[in-house]
């Protein structure tokens, strides 16, 4: 994990020039990289990215522009955390009743405490890797952390239709994060008719095949895309800043949308 300041300057040092901070259900870095992108010179876009929940799946979505002083964004955002905080809690008391018991306080008390940190699932693959229980941290979700895995406990939360309202409320553009890893590109007509602006069609995860696929996909259904590297730090996935960026001309299309929701 990067602080913004740092991360700011390792984008500044990749020639990015402008750049959105998309944190898991927290908006607590966004005033520090701002001001660490304006001594950068970099032009700074404030963004998130929200877990949803259907079906029992995860829907990432990705919020951009929406005002960082929304009172009911930031609630919203604290339901959130406690959801994360929750499961995990779950997850710990699954493991320690198949003989692996973690310090679970120690492991949720940065997530309590600091509104800048959404606990997760990684945080209890480093805690098995530091135990001894596993020898990485992929082996950790393979084995114990991942779906249909012993220790798995599925996420609770906003539906996608419920997170495009509290980011439309806040003012924000929603686009449907990394979509070649949800694997459902049947559910984007459905979203789009539920608020969805956006898709995100350049990613890391994705080939130019895919990234084709997408801004068509979004053509049809009048979309708007976004894009970006996904970069999570050095342990988790993700390029590195400006490993992936988004057309200027396609920018451009989303400075448009947020001049006339103004």
């Amino acid at each position: 994990m990067f602080a913004p300041d740092a991360l700011v300057a390792r984008a500044a040092g990749a020639g990015v020039k402008t750049l959105g901070l998309t944190d898991h259900d927290t908006i607590a870095g966004c005033a520090a990289a701002a001001a660490a992108c304006e001594r950068h010179r970099l032009s700074f876009v404030p963004g998130i990215e929200i877990t949803a929940v259907t079906g029992e799946r995860d829907v990432h979505v990705l919020a951009y522009f929406f005002d960082v002083e929304s009172a009911a964004l930031r609630a919203f955002l604290t339901a959130q955390r406690e959801i994360r905080v929750n499961r995990v809690r779950a997850m710990l008391e699954r493991l320690a009743e198949l003989g692996m018991a973690l310090d679970t306080e120690s492991i949720l008390r940065p997530g309590i405490e600091d509104p800048s940190v959404s606990v997760g699932r990684p945080w209890i693959a480093r805690a098995l890797l530091a135990g001894g229980y596993v020898s990485s941290v992929n082996e950790a979700f393979e084995r114990w952390l991942g779906r249909g895995c012993p220790a798995f406990v599925p996420r609770g939360g906003a539906s996608p239709a419920d997170v495009f309202a509290v980011v439309h409320d806040a003012g924000g553009l929603v686009s449907l994060a990394h979509p070649v890893l949800v694997k459902r590109d049947d559910w984007i007509p459905a979203f789009a008719k539920q608020g969805l602006d956006a898709v995100e069609a350049f990613h890391s995860a994705q080939s130019s095949d895919d990234t084709r696929r997408y801004r068509l996909i979004a053509r049809d259904l009048n979309l708007l895309v976004t894009g970006g590297s996904d970069f999570h730090g050095n342990e988790h996935g993700g390029g590195g800043p400006g490993s992936v960026t988004l057309p200027r001309a396609e920018f451009d299309r989303l400075l448009e949308w947020r001049a006339a929701r103004r």
